[in-house]
């Protein structure tokens, strides 16, 4: 898959299904994971650190590109549908991505539901890097609750973004107002961000998904040992995220233990955090708790301390502002 394809383009690839209220109904209860527990989860309060949302009311919050209401896939979901999703689970907070292939660079969606949910979402907003002055929209973003920015390869008017004018912009003031970037990269362009890491060392950079490695089904060592390499850089994290879309794509998602264990071993656990990647999360035979699974329950390695770390406290430091995570 290349960069230029759409989130469509890139899910008509896969087996998808439609998530409807029904469906979300269908997850489990905090009484019944109570039940068929012997023991309480570890980390309480996890943080999903990835998560879109979108609504079918386009007359508060319009579509981008002249899109219509028959162009939304899943047909929504909403704040209220999200929290229904994690809260059963254990989920307390969650770190909500702008769905520029929706929404474009109007990030009021995100940014109201932050200010209505005090204290339980933290937002990734997406800018037009070209624009005279990023980092004016980036300060007011950031008194609405925005803590990072996503960047694509190509944006920012070049076709590196080292030789873009308002993409260095916002590296540079990124690092000044401790924020994050957080580059959406196939693994070809691991060593671009590899780059800009070198030239911005301050800056935090929160790479999403494994940096896809594995998108095409095959996980390559040549791009694991490129994903590996950017811990050289003290202010770089990794999303261990979109299980849906990497490797075998169904679960238990076992397959991503190896590449988990070298980025562990890499970076350690306070600079990888978990995500769901909702609500692509839950398509094509895929859950949400099944995703949540993986890191709590299925590899032996991580301790417990590991555990808050990816579960909780790696997110709360970088997007939540919590200097010393309890």
């Amino acid at each position: 898959m290349t960069m230029t394809q759409t989130r469509r383009e890139f899910l008509s690839t896969m087996t998808t299904t439609t998530i409807t209220a029904a469906a979300l109904a269908g997850f489990p209860s905090t009484k019944r994971a109570e039940a068929d527990d012997d023991e309480p989860p570890v980390v309480e309060g996890i943080i999903d650190a990835h998560s879109h949302i979108w609504t079918r009311d386009i007359a508060a919050y319009p579509l981008a590109k002249g899109q219509t209401l028959d162009d939304l896939d899943p047909p929504s979901f909403t704040t209220q549908e999200l929290l229904d999703t994690v809260q059963p689970l254990g989920v307390k907070r969650v770190v909500l991505i702008q769905h520029r292939p929706f929404h474009g660079i109007d990030n009021s969606y995100v940014t109201d539901t932050i200010a209505q949910h005090p204290g339980i979402f933290s937002g990734v907003g997406c800018i037009d890097a070209a624009a005279p002055h990023p980092e004016q929209e980036m300060d007011r973003l950031h008194k609405l609750g925005v803590r990072g920015f996503r960047i694509r390869p190509g944006e920012g008017g070049a076709d590196r973004w080292a030789d873009s004018k308002g993409m260095c912009t916002m590296w540079r003031h990124a690092s000044e107002t401790g924020l994050a970037i957080c580059p959406l990269v196939n693994p070809e362009y691991l060593p671009e961000v590899d780059a800009m890491c070198g030239q911005y060392p301050d800056t935090a950079v929160v790479v999403d998904h494994f940096g896809r490695v594995g998108v095409d089904g095959t996980i390559r060592e040549s791009d694991v040992a490129n994903l590996a390499r950017l811990a050289r850089h003290k202010h770089t994290h990794i999303k261990v995220s979109a299980f849906y879309a990497l490797g075998k794509k169904q679960p238990p998602h076992t397959e991503l233990i190896p590449m988990i264990r070298r980025l562990y071993d890499a970076f350690g656990p306070q600079r990888l955090m978990w995500a769901s990647d909702s609500p692509y999360q839950l398509i094509g035979g895929n859950t949400y708790a099944d995703s949540l699974a993986l890191i709590r329950d299925r590899i032996d390695f991580l301790t417990p301390s590991d555990k808050q770390w990816m579960l909780r406290k790696t997110a709360a430091r970088v997007y939540f502002g919590e200097a010393d995570p309890a």
